[in-house]
């Protein structure tokens, strides 16, 4: 393997660069594309049928194209749809992105978590099991809060969000019966730790917000052990979907690391 092979990190928007701060802290060496499908989003309100076919299909072209050496789907709809798919076609690692239940279980005091996901995300037999196995004593509040994706996306091109914007789309949850009880919160979403000032202000400062990119950062640190690392050029994003989208984040990328944006 080619020291310059990168890590490829694949969203379908700006969420995962989340996990990108993350990486670069376990792997500053580490040569990474940033992949963004903007002209998929949003994938939580689409079909498992069409999240999976298209993910499949994206990371297979792209697979060929960058020859990385491992593939991050930092993306909780896609890893729980269409993590094994994927896995099944690429013969490089795949690491997933799935919803923090297991360290949410173990940090609340109260023993009731919310879940804040997308509509598909929150439907998942994946988190049922998930749910089964780390959180059977714990009361696990599931919301779908797909307009939480859109806000995310806004505030990361410098955009001012509405007033009450946030705490509409988690009304939901806040109007729970047991939410008085609600400690601890798992962001399964790539893009909900990007407004977690203004999740923080709707619910406590108290509140504890769990998501998993340190943890994925740990696994691509394993899975790479031992491995050269060799940036032979600037880190760069590719996105599908318009030019315009791609030009608006270009300096926030580039304040990412991510020295150039081409379209895929």
């Amino acid at each position: 393997m080619s020291p310059a092979a990168p890590i490829l990190i694949f969203d379908s928007g700006v969420g995962g660069l989340t996990i990108l701060a993350e990486v670069r802290k376990a792997l500053p060496q580490a040569p990474v594309i940033y992949a963004a499908d903007f002209a998929g989003l949003p994938y939580g309100t689409k079909s498992e049928a069409e999240v999976a076919a298209r993910v499949c299909g994206l990371l297979g072209r792209m697979a060929e194209r960058y020859q990385p050496r491992l593939i991050c789907i930092a993306c909780n709809t896609a890893s729980t749809i269409a993590l094994g798919m994927v896995r099944d076609v690429l013969e490089i690692p795949i690491v997933g992105t799935v919803p923090a239940i297991k360290p949410a279980a173990l940090t609340t005091k109260t023993g009731t978590i919310g879940l804040l996901g997308t509509g598909a995300t929150v439907r998942q037999p994946y988190v049922d099991r998930l749910e089964a196995e780390f959180a059977a004593d714990k009361h696990l509040i599931r919301h779908a809060a797909d307009p939480l994706v859109p806000l995310a996306e806004a505030k990361m091109r410098g955009e001012t969000l509405a007033d009450g914007a946030v705490a509409q789309a988690v009304a939901g949850l806040c109007d729970h019966p047991q939410a008085q009880d609600l400690d601890t919160l798992v962001l399964a979403c790539t893009h909900f730790p990007l407004l977690a000032d203004e999740l923080r202000a709707v619910f406590g400062q108290d509140i504890q917000l769990v998501d998993g990119a340190q943890g994925i950062a740990r696994r691509i640190a394993s899975l790479t052990q031992g491995q050269e690392f060799e940036r032979a050029q600037d880190d760069f994003a590719v996105a599908t979907g318009s030019t315009e989208s791609l030009s608006a984040l270009t300096p926030m990328l580039a304040r990412h690391g991510l020295m150039r944006a081409t379209q895929f």
